[in-house]
């Protein structure tokens, strides 16, 4: 049999599906479940109504590129991503993030990814395949045009440290928790044929080839350690769309529905979440960095109150060194105090280094 169907109403605590086989013919299969499998059942419900939910056919249709007119999705996607890629790394060389917001709307590459997590949620080995195979040539193509573009850059090392590159090469665990709510919402959006417009808000909070554009000018510009920063948010906003896109189509009854075996999910469910903990390692540690850094700031800006014209302008946590930029004039508090103050405030004791420029803020009125 294939796998259109389409729920119908059933008595209390009974599912009933409709399912056109190979013969042409209506099936219906009925399930009477228990009282906590009937609670679920509402619940899903409640989450994905009957009047709302999209088939099965109707999923695969829109998240597997190879079934259809494969020729045009396949032609549409790699077009749309060769133009979002180029409109990306434009944004980011430019620090335009008007520019960099229209390339995630325009970025199909959520496409194979969703199609991931529906290929896992129903057992369908092919289509995970197929839709990673898509994931990492797209992949590929967008970095090696961010690292051709920034050979035409006239000065690619200045464009490091704007904005667009900063904002995505230290990511937090902040980070990854916008991306498994997006990833929810991803999900529902799918699944929902009343909520499929919030699917460019998706694509904007997701941020797939704009991270892929940081790493290409990165790797360009002689930077590969900024790239791996861009790279691990890349992977995690992927992972974590995945994840929540399978468990929201198991959890609705797509997997069910597909007769999907469970065992096969479940070792699909550990590869994703030690992906999951993988990545989060490293946002982890940016994001305690993160934290330190701020309070090393606040201490430092304690050691200069009592000094008039002194500011703190950079902090920077690397290691067993905590660097300090301070404006201000010749004469700074002892050293010794401010060092006190950090070792009082973290876990090891970094050696602070204060970068003092003599001088003063000048504005013009």
């Amino acid at each position: 049999m294939d796998h259109k169907s389409e729920p119908h109403e059933a008595p209390e605590f009974s599912v009933q599906w409709k399912v056109k086989g190979d013969d042409g013919e209506d099936h219906l299969f009925r399930v009477n479940p228990g009282v906590a499998d009937a609670r679920r059942i509402r619940r899903m419900q409640y989450l994905l109504p009957d009047s709302q939910r999209r088939s099965l056919d109707e999923l695969t249709d829109r998240l597997d590129l190879s079934v259809g007119d494969s020729s045009a999705k396949r032609s549409a996607f790699w077009i749309m991503l060769v133009l979002s890629a180029v409109i990306a790394i434009s944004g980011v060389a430019g620090d335009s993030t008007a520019t960099v917001i229209g390339a995630m709307i325009v970025a199909p590459l959520s496409v194979p990814i969703l199609g991931i997590g529906l290929g896992i949620a129903t057992g369908r080995g092919r289509l995970v395949g197929r839709s990673l195979l898509l994931v990492l040539a797209g992949v590929a193509v967008v970095i090696l045009l961010g690292f051709l573009f920034a050979q035409l850059l006239p000065n690619p090392v200045s464009v490091l440290s704007n904005s667009q590159v900063q904002g995505r090469t230290s990511p937090t665990l902040m980070d990854l928790t916008a991306a498994l709510a997006t990833g929810l919402v991803a999900a529902v959006a799918i699944t929902r044929r009343d909520v499929g417009d919030v699917l460019p808000g998706v694509a904007i909070a997701i941020s797939l080839v704009p991270p892929l554009a940081v790493v290409g000018v990165c790797l360009g510009s002689g930077a590969p350690a900024l790239g791996l920063g861009a790279l691990v948010l890349f992977v995690s906003n992927v992972v974590a769309m995945i994840l929540t896109t399978t468990a929201v189509l198991v959890g609705v009854g797509y997997g069910r529905e597909a007769g999907a075996a469970t065992p096969r999910r479940g070792r699909a469910y550990l590869v994703l979440t030690a992906a999951l903990v993988l990545v989060a390692l490293p946002m982890t540690v940016n994001s305690l960095a993160s934290l330190w850094a701020g309070q090393i700031s606040d201490a430092a800006k304690d050691w200069l109150r009592d000094t008039p014209g002194a500011e703190v302008t950079d902090v920077t946590l690397q290691s067993d060194t905590a660097t300090v930029s301070v404006l201000g004039p010749e004469q700074l508090p002892p050293m010794a105090d401010l060092q006190h103050a950090v070792d009082g405030l973290m876990p090891w004791n970094p050696a602070v280094v204060v970068v003092h420029t003599v001088g003063e803020r000048v504005t013009g009125e």
